[in-house]
């Protein structure tokens, strides 16, 4: 009787583990290019965003504080997005 309890607890156990496993892997992603927010490219002074595919160039000014031309373009394609659903 000991035996089959343990047994089934270490079923339970394996199933809870997997779940667990599962669910991280749901949340944190691949890290695949294609999961990709925004790219930083210091070499060319380059910053892409991907999800709109927006490219800036002048990284340091990004950095310090001047991302109005993206917060511009992430507008625009939020606005796209919401007439496309609209329709």
């Amino acid at each position: 009787m000991r035996v089959l309890r343990a047994r089934l607890f270490d079923v339970r156990q394996q199933e809870h583990q997997a779940k667990i496993t599962e669910s991280r892997r749901a949340q944190v992603g691949s890290g695949d290019r294609s999961e990709k927010i925004r790219t930083y490219n210091f070499p060319d002074r380059r910053i892409t965003d991907h999800r709109i595919g927006f490219t800036v160039h002048g990284l340091e000014d990004f950095l310090e504080g001047e991302i109005d031309a993206m917060i511009c373009a992430l507008k625009m394609e939020e606005r796209k997005l919401k007439l496309k659903v609209a329709s």
